[in-house]
This record gives structure tokens, C-alpha cells and sequence, in this order.
């Protein structure tokens, strides 16, 4: 049975939104999925959200009304997956706690704002990271305060040249957790689409969406 996605986008622009949604949407249907890119949240309200194997949100510092995020949250607690990166996955809803929990840690900084630094594999067995090992990228350098129990992959460490009081904090780039009955991925890197065209940051991103999706 074919697998559907759906892909909801917006917020603020620099991040992409629509041509960020676009390339994860070209993603998803070259791996077979049925897939739905809607802008702004009106479709989290609707009826059957978890006919969806996925959702993507590709969205950053927005708001949603309390009974559309209910629903997306019923949703991914019954089994549909949840999966994104940078911030339209990590920063979507800034002020509900109850999608911050669904994804297991929220933006807060980015000291330094682009910058080179190192992404590290913590665990270079899993399937979603085999074979990719440690790189250096160039990007927002994403401070996060995450969940305890997620299941980090990749990491990274301040230098604290931005923020001197953040020296040597290692802190989770990619991570996979469970939510009720649904599989959620999440990935710190991709702040603009052109950051796709770096082949490990797509990669990773491809293997935890299919990952991700019932």
C-alpha cells in the first residue's frame, strides 16, 4: 500500500518554507509516497489527519489554533509519524509545550548565527547514520533544550567563542524517540533548502523520514 505524507509549511521566511516543503516533498515521492504540501495550519483541524503515515512540518515561529494542534497531536500518539528538521520541526510552535514535548526538545539560540562547525555520529551502528561518519557543516550551530530520553545520533560541541558560558556543551543534532504510538525523528541542521545540497545532512534526513513514517 502506498504510504502518504503530508507536508505543512510557512512561518517565517528565513528559513525557506516553500522551497524547503518542496524539496521534502520531491524527497518523499521518489521513495513512493503519496504526498499533500499544504501552507499554514488550517489542514491540522481537518477530519482523519491519521489517514497519514507522516507529517512534515516545515514551519517556523508560528501559532495554531488549540483544537488544530489537539488534533495533530492525537494523531501522532495514535501512530502517525512526525518528522522535520531545524526550525520547522524544532521551533514550529514556539509557545505550545504540548508540540514541544511530541518533539522532544525546542530551539533557544544559535550563538554566532552561521558558522563552521563539526557534526559528530554518536552512533555510528544505527541505520539511520551507518555509513555517513563525522563531517563539518556550515549553518546556524542550533542550542536546544531537549528531552532527556530522546535517542541522540549526532551531536555537536560548542566552542563558546559566541557564548562563552556555553564552552564545551555537547549538544544533540540529530535524534529518533517515541511518542505514544508514533516514531518521531528530528534533525538540527537545514536552515535554508541550498543546505540540502550537502549529501549528508539529505541523507539523514531521508533515512529518519522513512524511518519515521507508520
Amino acid at each position: 500500500m502506498t504510504k502518504k505524507a503530508l507536508i505543512f509549511w510557512g512561518g517565517w521566511e528565513g528559513h525557506e518554507p516553500e522551497a524547503c516543503s518542496k524539496v521534502v516533498e520531491d524527497m518523499l515521492r521518489a521513495e513512493g509516497f503519496d504526498t499533500r504540501r499544504e501552507e499554514g495550519t488550517a489542514v491540522l483541524g481537518e477530519d482523519r489527519l491519521g489517514q497519514y503515515d507522516l507529517i512534515v512540518p516545515v514551519m517556523t515561529q508560528a501559532q495554531v489554533g488549540k483544537d488544530e494542534l489537539a488534533n495533530l497531536v492525537a494523531a501522532i500518539e495514535a501512530g502517525t509519524g512526525l518528522g522535520g528538521f531545524h526550525g520547522g520541526m524544532g521551533d514550529t510552535f514556539r509557545a505550545d509545550p504540548a508540540y514541544q514535548f511530541m518533539v522532544g526538545g525546542q530551539w533557544v539560540a544559535h550563538p554566532g548565527n552561521i558558522l563552521d562547525y563539526r557534526i559528530e555520529i554518536t552512533r555510528p551502528e544505527d541505520p539511520l547514520v551507518e555509513g555517513i561518519g563525522d563531517f563539518d557543516y556550515r549553518s546556524e550551530q542550533y542550542y536546544l533544550h531537549v528531552d532527556p530520553g530522546i535517542e541522540v545520533l549526532a551531536t555537536t560541541t560548542f566552542s563558546g567563542e559566541h557564548a562563552p558560558w556555553t564552552k564545551g556543551t555537547v549538544m544533540p543534532v540529530v535524534w529518533k524517540h517515541r511518542y505514544g504510538q508514533a516514531r518521531v525523528f528530528y534533525s538540527a541542521l537545514g536552515h535554508v533548502a541550498s543546505e540540502f545540497e550537502v549529501p549528508q545532512m539529505k541523507e539523514i534526513l531521508r533515512r529518519g523520514l522513512l524511518w519515521a513514517a507508520r
